[in-house]
């Protein structure tokens, strides 16, 4: 491997045309120029200066590896550049995962407004529950989760994270239209588990809202039936709209509603809260850039809750 001190020796020959003035611009001995150009040849295995009068001048080999000796050391120069700004830039890459309803409602808006500010920032995103995207977090493989976190089974974090709640936001009860308890009054939750009623549609076991549905129904001694494990609300939506299942759903996921499905309020009330999630000990000027634009986008007017009915 080309050491960069011996390729800056090689590009200062060929840019001053001679050992002792490129040894004078380097501020080095020319006898120590002479070693180091002689030590990169031996390592490239080609002849790269021969005499010319009293002076040396690049072979062939030699304005090859010159011209490779340039890029190597401009990108060098505008890594130690980068390095140098990143307490003031926001540059490079940003490596986000997130829950389906925030990264499909909250990123988008978020993630446009930053780029048109920090245009050199490479941010990446995927999609998962909070129990898949915290271990990745911890292992620095993402640098900002969108966690997700329940009234009923509040979500539990590692130490060393720090958080910023974004969105808090109702829950609601999904059901078809047509269904008996379809009337604009808070539903107790515990009553549904009657026979003959409706199964549950949820995102897959260990998740945070399968996890939540559990807790809300078991503390009033109630096992609910979860008969279909969905990732997505939307596909859980078109369940409830075709008669098929009910679910609990927060507002951000409403959006998403066929037609056919009603929304209402529970007894007791539930809630979710999105927060974004970040390793404290890995904080970088991009993922507070990214957090402020977030927070940002997730301040809405007060009174614009959507209203209980959903069947748009």
């Amino acid at each position: 491997m080309f050491s960069l001190e011996r390729l800056t020796a090689l590009a200062a020959v060929r840019t001053h045309g001679s050992i002792a003035r490129a040894a004078r611009v380097l501020h080095v001995t020319p006898s120590g120029m002479s070693q180091q150009l002689a030590k990169l040849e031996r390592e490239a295995g080609q002849r790269l200066l021969e005499p010319d009068g009293r002076t040396v001048r690049l072979t062939h080999a030699g304005r090859v590896l010159a011209a490779h000796a340039d890029r190597v050391l401009a990108q060098v120069s505008e890594a130690q550049t980068d390095l140098a700004a990143l307490d003031r830039q926001i540059l490079g890459p940003l490596r986000l995962g997130g829950v389906g309803s925030a990264v499909r409602n909250l990123l988008p808006g978020a993630l446009s407004d930053l780029l048109a500010e920090h245009p050199r920032l490479v941010p990446t995103v995927r999609d998962g529950e909070v129990v898949s995207l915290v271990p990745p977090l911890l292992r620095g493989e993402l640098d900002l989760v969108l966690a997700e976190s329940w009234s009923s089974r509040p979500v539990a974090l590692p130490a060393g994270v720090r958080t910023v709640e974004l969105l808090d936001e109702r829950v609601c009860l999904a059901l078809p239209t047509g269904h008996p308890r379809a009337e604009p009054e808070p539903v107790y939750l515990a009553a549904l588990a009657e026979p003959g009623g409706l199964p549950w549609a949820s995102c897959p076991a260990g998740t945070e809202p399968y996890e939540a549905i559990l807790q809300a129904l078991r503390s009033r001694g109630v096992e609910p039936d979860i008969r279909y494990t969905l990732a997505e609300i939307p596909s859980q939506l078109e369940l409830v709209a075709a008669g098929l299942a009910m679910a609990l759903v927060p507002d951000l996921g409403r959006r998403t509603a066929p037609e056919g499905v009603l929304f209402l309020p529970t007894d007791p009330p539930l809630r979710r809260t999105i927060k974004a999630v970040w390793r404290a000990d890995a904080e970088t000027p991009a993922i507070r850039a990214c957090v402020t634009a977030l927070t940002e986008h997730t301040n809405p007017p007060h009174g614009t809750e959507p209203s209980t009915r959903g069947d748009t």
